[in-house]
């Protein structure tokens, strides 16, 4: 509570900081070694989420970072708060994800001597985080504050990590807020861009490749401007469909796990390249024979905010340093060549495309869940959020679902598991008026299923769209492939969904059969509630082309 002075408690001054940087939404799992930061925000208008465990906090601040740009905030307590919370800090990292975790410290006078649960937070965090720091004294709050945000937001975004010594929190001083801060824009230069013009304009097959972070919606309508003008067939990587309406008539795909055969030989047959924001990882890499390394034999071209990353792994023969925010506005002043060689390659790779996602494919049992993203592409509206975590259950959204909005698709590219629901949880605090879906595996979901009580404690109608197959599905699909027939540890015993989610106070059904979803999806959205639709899935369905049977099978005759 603040006194008649100037002077503020540390955690004061903390939570005004984030006031001061625009902060409106945080998460959180109390603990006693912030309690001077929480009573802070009981006076403060920051819309504070408490959620049932800290990974799931993490992984609701990470979703907001992902979707705004800005840095999404959680608080978490000292020691099993803090690696609990790991998870969304591993994310945030791959993901090219703006967030900054809080995390309450044992005192000053006791570090050092492993106290009751003390970390070095600089030695747990330091290979995940851009920037890990300790706040020692109150009065420099302001000024560390400030360097987290423009650290998380600057070059390649990322987690930051700031341990907060409880007795720092309550020291009450004087000092002064520090001034809002500004992402700071990285632009091409004006030699970049004529020389992009110049490849562009000698090339026979070229192609776009969308990725990363820092886009926004202004971005990615320029984008799609330039590939109309220049009937460019433009991908989008791994987890990163929103980037381009899918039903734009330059969209050629997604180029992540399963993509379309068609897209990769493209890709391979292209002779320039030109990798927008992303780093081009494992997946999209098609675990990194997509392109040869260091040196790929198209002509490529790299535009990525963090300077680390060009040449990191793939040498570009044009190297740029700039933001896709920055690098969008300016592809405006590009011209097409006036004979347009590769004319017909949008328009044929579009046609590829879907014929490749237009119909469900066929599947074993009752339940196909090809039919049921149809349906759900169909049906909500191009601003509804649709999250998942990680699974094969993920296969089905990549190839059926069709994005048309940017930051609609809120998804891990890191592959963590048990991401959705939180995520959904995220969505809705910050936009209540969207529909938010949540696509889940059975094993993804009860990685963090707890923050179904956090939709229901904050009256948040998500629906969880739940693909039970009674297994981990992906390591199933592995084993089976490595080592047929000697199945072990990926079986799951799973309890009443329906039941489960019921007992939260949410609302639950089972379909068994695919003609039953729209109804259930239905009553679902009419219960106002947080709803779980409990989809009973044939196991055999392992992705959408193959079976269980099928992949085993295939194995035995190789041995």
């Amino acid at each position: 509570m603040r006194a008649n002075t100037n002077a503020r408690t540390g955690g004061e001054i903390l939570v005004d900081q984030l006031l001061v940087h625009g902060v409106r939404h945080a998460f959180c799992v109390p603990g006693e070694s912030y309690l001077a930061a929480l009573d802070a925000f009981h006076d403060r208008p920051v819309t504070l989420t408490v959620c049932r465990q800290e990974g799931g906090a993490a992984m609701m601040a990470e979703a907001v970072g992902k979707v705004t740009g800005r840095p999404g905030i959680c608080f978490v307590t000292r020691g099993p708060g803090a690696t609990n919370a790991s998870a969304g800090i591993h994310i945030a990292k791959q993901d090219s994800t703006p967030l900054i975790m809080f995390v309450g410290q044992v005192g000053l006078h006791m570090r050092e001597r492993e106290a009751f649960q003390e970390l070095d937070f600089r030695a747990v965090f330091g290979s995940m985080a851009k920037w890990v720091t300790e706040i020692d004294q109150p009065e420099r709050i302001p000024e560390l504050v400030s360097r987290a945000f423009y650290t998380a937001t600057n070059g390649r975004p990322g987690p930051v990590v700031v341990a907060l010594p409880e007795d720092m929190l309550t020291e009450r001083v004087a000092v002064d807020d520090a001034p809002p801060f500004m992402p700071v824009e990285s632009w091409p230069g004006q030699n970049d861009m004529a020389q992009l013009q110049k490849l562009l304009w000698a090339a026979e097959r070229p192609i776009m490749l969308l990725g990363g972070s820092r886009w926004s919606e202004a971005a990615c309508a320029s984008v799609m401007r330039f590939a109309e003008r220049f009937a460019l067939p433009v991908a989008t990587t791994f987890r990163r469909a929103h980037l381009f309406d899918a039903l734009h008539p330059c969209y050629a795909g997604d180029l992540g796990i399963g993509p379309n055969p068609k897209l990769l030989a493209r890709i391979k047959a292209a002779d320039v390249v030109v990798l927008v924001g992303g780093r081009l990882g494992e997946l999209p890499s098609q675990s990194y024979t997509l392109f040869e390394i260091p040196g790929p034999r198209q002509t490529f071209v790299h535009v990525h905010p963090g300077p680390e990353e060009l040449g990191r792994v793939y040498r570009p023969h044009l190297a740029i340093q700039a933001a896709p925010t920055g690098f969008a506005a300016a592809l405006e002043g590009l011209q097409p060549p006036s004979d347009i060689r590769w004319r017909n390659d949008a328009a044929t790779a579009h046609i590829e495309w879907r014929a490749w996602t237009d119909q469900a494919t066929p599947q074993p049992g009752s339940v196909n869940l090809g039919e049921i993203l149809v349906w759900l592409r169909e049906n909500l509206p191009a601003d509804a959020y649709l999250c998942n975590g990680a699974g094969n259950f993920a296969a089905w959204i990549h190839r059926f679902y069709r994005f048309r909005k940017f930051g609609t698709q809120v998804a891990p590219t890191s592959g963590s598991m048990g991401y959705g629901l939180p995520a959904a949880v995220a969505m809705k605090r910050l936009h209540p008026d969207r529909i938010v879906v949540c696509v889940a595996g059975d094993g993804d979901l009860l990685m963090n299923g707890q923050e179904f009580a956090t939709a229901v404690q904050y009256d948040l109608p998500i629906i969880t769209v739940l693909f039970d197959n009674g297994m981990y599905g992906t390591i199933r699909m592995h084993q089976e492939r490595e080592y047929p027939e000697r199945v072990v540890a990926t079986t799951l015993r799973n309890p009443d969904f329906t039941a489960y989610a019921q007992a939260f106070g949410g609302f639950g059904v089972t379909v068994e059969k695919t003609a039953d979803f729209p109804a259930a999806f239905k009553a679902a959205q009419a219960s106002g509630k947080p709803a779980l639709v409990h989809l009973k899935v044939d196991p055999q369905g392992i992705t959408p082309t193959t079976t269980i049977d099928a992949i085993r099978e295939k194995a035995l005759k190789h041995e």
